[in-house]
């Protein structure tokens, strides 16, 4: 497996707790408006954090190529789960991250200032894990059990949409809080019926004896299967940040879509090398998501993402009414086009 290099790293506990003077570290300078046009001079010196999920970016940067060819400095630091992400951007501790679409809506509840900077898309890759021994067999038979739920994660709407689409309010069932990384456990020790699950997770909790999920066809649309960057007006008002992280959009957007056109060398590298799964875990997983493309920030998006803020609106789990479109920032919209363009991406999913 390749290593990486020129980075620090470190997990998500200490990090906030020791690295908040390392974050967007560049030569001072007058700060960037909103509205400012992006910046494309990288100053020498300048570095940003890098909040990860399971290794994803790391890995698809460095077998991709893209990772030693970044213009700055770079420190990833990993996470699991928005929640705890979140956190990092209000202690300054992180620059850019990649999370599920809910931390926007978390973020604009809260009154923070992250912003989406890129938005990712695959079919749904959520999964509905069921505990060893129950009988769930369908949505409809969620009424009256426990279900794993993980506030401000897109494992959240996704148990919205859940009960809705099976006619079923939230006292229908019962909400169990937790982190995601207890919904394996849980569902193990009986705790819990029922928790969505991402990948890789759910392969590994598959794995264990006795377990089912729902199938494919009753939970295929409960999620449009988006997930973004974020960065922070904090550290995009910062002139040598700011150009640092839109020259990370492009090298992310490629070195997904080498992912895409190198299926064989990414189920290796992320799937086997990375997250210790079969190679035919890594095709079942990579027929389930479709290749990836990156959508536009446009009006279409926004509605998108309006649409889950009502989800959860309409479910009463909303503290307050926010509106989708303060959560993006379109000046990247331009820089996603380019990059998509010259790797050969697509904007929209067959």
């Amino acid at each position: 497996m390749f290593r990486l290099r020129h980075a620090g790293f470190t997990t998500a506990a200490a990090f906030v707790l020791t690295a908040v003077v390392a974050c967007g570290s560049g030569p001072a300078g007058g700060g960037l408006s909103p509205d400012s046009p992006l910046p494309t001079d990288i100053p020498a010196g300048t570095k940003i954090v890098i909040a990860d999920q399971g290794e994803r970016q790391q890995v698809a940067l460095a077998a991709s190529g893209n990772l030693d060819s970044l213009p700055f400095e770079y420190e990833f630091a990993t996470f699991q789960g928005a929640p705890s992400i979140l956190e990092a951007f209000r202690a300054d501790a992180v620059d850019v991250a990649w999370a599920g679409e809910i931390m926007a809506v978390q973020s604009l509840v809260a009154g923070d200032d992250v912003r989406v900077i890129t938005a990712v898309q695959t079919d749904n890759s959520l999964n509905f894990g069921v505990a060893p021994g129950s009988d769930i067999d369908s949505l409809a038979a969620l009424s009256g059990k426990r279900i794993g739920y993980a506030e401000g994660t897109s494992q959240q709407a996704f148990v919205l949409r859940a009960l809705d689409k099976a006619g079923l309010d939230v006292d229908d069932v019962t909400l169990t809080p937790m982190a995601l990384a207890d919904f394996p456990d849980a569902l193990r020790s009986d705790q819990i019926d029922a928790a969505p699950m991402s990948e890789p997770v759910f392969s590994r909790y598959m794995q264990t004896p006795g377990a089912t999920a729902l199938p494919r066809d009753e939970i295929a649309d409960l999620s449009d299967g988006i997930s973004y960057l974020y960065s922070s007006a904090k550290a995009l008002s910062d002139p040598a940040t700011a150009a640092a992280i839109r020259a990370y959009v492009g090298a992310y957007i490629a070195s997904v879509d080498w992912a895409n056109d190198n299926r064989d060398a990414w189920i290796d590298e992320y799937f086997v090398k990375s997250q210790g799964l079969t190679v035919e875990d890594g095709r079942r997983i990579l027929d389930a998501n479709g290749p990836t493309t990156f959508p536009r920030l446009d009006e279409n998006l926004v509605a998108t993402q309006q649409h889950t803020v009502d989800v959860i609106d309409a479910a009463g789990e909303l503290p307050r009414p926010v509106e989708a479109a303060e959560a993006f920032d379109l000046r990247f919209d331009e820089v996603v086009q380019a990059a998509v363009a010259d790797a050969g991406a697509g904007h929209v999913r067959n």
